[in-house]
């Protein structure tokens, strides 16, 4: 088996490090894709308008399943 390295070892065996968690953290965010403001406004008018389409859809069956318990009992 080859020897691990001592930055190898110091980094899996100690507990939590904050510099390097932010560090870390920081490299993630710079590997994102953030979306441009058009896209960003588009896709956020798509979910506003599916969602309040599906809401309405469910109140209205909603409401259709309370008239027909209304008729029935």
């Amino acid at each position: 088996m080859a020897k691990k390295n001592e930055a190898e070892i110091a980094e899996t065996s100690g507990g939590f490090n904050f510099p390097n968690f932010f560090q870390g953290t920081r490299e993630e965010l710079e590997k994102v894709v953030w979306p441009s403001r058009k896209q960003l406004i588009s896709e956020s008018a798509a979910v506003l308008l599916m969602v309040t389409l599906s809401a309405s859809l469910i109140y209205l069956v909603d409401g259709l399943f309370g008239w027909v318990a209304k008729q029935v009992f």
